[in-house]
């Protein structure tokens, strides 16, 4: 009598396949944490890209003093309630090749529990 291929034999030992519960744990875990860091930090990256728009938008437009920059920026942030980590005392105005330059850079503290929290630098200039 002969045998199936894949039956089995009395007395071998067969290899179980699957994810034990430790395992389904250990990766809900990680990717709850995983997740938990991204809704915590995707407003910062939010505020970035706001930021990076209004600089754009002012350094476009040539503005003729720092200060008028400065005011711009101020003006911008009062409009667009998204930033809060800068205003317009934190830019550097510089000009090269006669076009206006702004740059900045600004840290974003992120708590996640108790102590625990997340250190972003942003910087960027105008394009």
């Amino acid at each position: 009598m002969t045998r199936a291929a894949g039956a089995h034999r009395p007395g071998a030992r067969s290899r179980q396949r699957g994810l034990t519960l430790f395992g389904l744990m250990f990766w809900a875990i990680l990717i709850g944490f995983f997740g938990y860091v991204a809704v915590r930090t995707l407003p910062t990256l939010n505020e970035y890209f706001t930021i990076q728009r209004a600089v754009d938008k002012i350094a476009g437009a040539s503005p003729a003093t720092v200060a008028e920059a400065r005011l711009a920026f101020d003006r911008q942030k009062d409009i667009e309630y998204s930033i809060e980590s800068i205003s317009g005392k934190d830019l550097e105005i510089t000009k090269e090749n006669d076009r206006v330059v702004i740059r900045y850079s600004y840290n974003k503290e992120v708590p996640l529990y108790g102590p625990v929290y997340v250190l972003i630098k942003y910087e960027g200039r105008s394009r």
